[in-house]
């Protein structure tokens, strides 16, 4: 394995410039809108009637408990005949496919625009798996929260350039946002060669056929939860970053909702000028359009603020520590969803969406990077990352399926709610993880 080689370094944080507009474009700035616009308030799947909040959620939810189960498997497996990046591709593929098959949300039965939007996520989640694996083959602990913050920085600024060309097509050249899938899954896929060109390859030795392989993915991940009950500080890092992934991935997976239902458009315009006729329509449009310009503006404020926010978050987690940082984090995201229980106006709105694109990539960043410092020396990467990506995906279930509960049968604001529980538990299960190795 080349270690500290710039070029492969350079080529696995460009993974992150490749699969980002999948986060940005499909689940937060546009199909969120597309979606609500084309489904309207009710969804009807198999014959039952859904908030369409809340169908959506527990689609977004399947998909997660597939990766949870595959996961373990699959790297399991690539360790042991080592090739994550036949595996990393796969997933890729299957995501970025999905994200072309949303072009024809229009045009499908409802079921199978779901499926698109839960293997589009299987194929994102699962890709990670194997390209967080890298990270410790690629660089020595010392570096992994720049890096880690270099790769979700140009993620950042990458799905940005994206998305505004997205929203020229939309607001300028008039197509319609469902070319915007398209692009995002040929963008997905095609910069993503250039990972896959430098990526290093072990050579393997065992073929998948052989039945000996699939049991060992499993035994892998048997050995490292074994391991994990006896590194005390590990364990309770991870115990902590479970909880507080439950609001933190949910927030990144709903936002977009949040914004549509619980913020009042309204507010601050002058309806004085309408003509009484189709005063009604016309007043709808107004604030319908606004909606549309704020929630887009809200996300370009979060990508360009989270580039900052990751590098400085790193840069303190070098004069601070980690766990320091991290805490600092939680306390803030605490303030943020307490704050937004209370947000109605547009004005907020932006202040607040602000605020988050500050501090999400600086925890996401060290979040990551703290796990791969906190693992004992090994060549099993990619366990070890399963594991990992495994209690995120399990608590992003927990905080997903609670978001779409609450919202479909009380009020997304009670989500907001539960999402901040989450962060306290998480605090305080990260206040008593031990500085030291222990």
């Amino acid at each position: 394995m080349l270690v500290e080689d710039k070029k492969v370094i350079n080529a696995w944080t460009l993974y992150d410039w490749a699969n980002s507009v999948y986060p940005l474009v499909i689940t937060t700035a546009i199909f969120p809108l597309y979606y609500k616009s084309v489904v309207g308030n009710n969804a009807l799947v198999f014959g039952y009637n859904f908030d369409s909040v809340e169908i959506y959620s527990y689609a977004i939810a399947l998909s997660l408990l597939v990766v949870s189960f595959l996961s373990p498997l699959l790297s399991g497996i690539a360790d042991f005949i080592g090739n994550k990046k036949v595996f990393m591709k796969s997933f890729n593929y299957v995501g970025a496919t999905s994200c072309i098959g949303l072009f024809l949300w229009k045009e499908l039965p409802i079921e199978l625009g779901l499926l698109f939007c839960v293997t589009a996520n299987i194929g994102f989640w699962g890709s990670l798996v194997f390209y967080n694996a890298y990270l410790p083959e690629i660089a020595h602990p010392k570096n992994h929260d720049l890096i880690s913050a270099k790769g979700f920085s140009r993620g950042y600024f990458g799905s940005a350039i994206l998305l505004v060309f997205c929203l020229f097509s939309i607001m300028v050249l008039d197509w319609s946002p469902k070319y915007s899938f398209l692009f995002a899954g040929i963008w997905w896929i095609g910069f993503a060669q250039i990972t896959y060109k430098y990526l290093p390859v072990k050579s393997s030795k065992i073929a998948l056929t052989d039945r000996k392989v699939l049991i060992h993915g499993y035994r892998e991940l048997s050995t490292v939860w074994i391991e994990f009950s006896t590194i005390k500080r590990l364990k309770r890092y991870l115990l902590s970053f479970f909880v507080f992934s439950m609001a933190l991935q949910t927030i990144m997976t709903m936002a977009q909702f949040f914004g549509t239902e619980a913020v009042d458009w309204s507010i601050g315009l002058d309806f004085s000028s309408l003509p009484a006729i189709d005063y009604e329509n016309l007043k709808a449009e107004m604030i319908q359009s606004r909606m549309q310009t704020g929630m887009i503006t809200s996300i370009l404020f979060i990508q360009i603020i989270a580039i900052p926010g990751a590098m400085l978050f790193a840069w303190l987690s070098n004069k601070m520590g980690n766990i320091n940082v991290l805490i600092i984090a939680l306390l803030f995201w605490i303030f943020l969803c307490l704050s937004a229980y209370f947000v109605k106006a547009p004005t907020h709105f932006y202040f607040l969406a602000a605020s988050v694109g500050f501090v999400m990539g600086g925890i996401q960043s060290l979040s990551r990077s703290t796990y791969s410092k906190f693992l004992p020396s090994t060549d099993d990467h990619a366990s070890y990352f399963s594991f990992y990506d495994v209690l995120e995906k399990v608590g992003m279930t927990i905080g997903i399926l609670s978001f779409g509960y609450l919202t479909g049968n009380f009020n997304i604001r009670y989500s907001i709610m539960a999402l901040t529980i989450f962060f306290v538990i998480g605090l305080i299960l990260l206040l008593i993880v031990p500085r030291k190795k222990v």
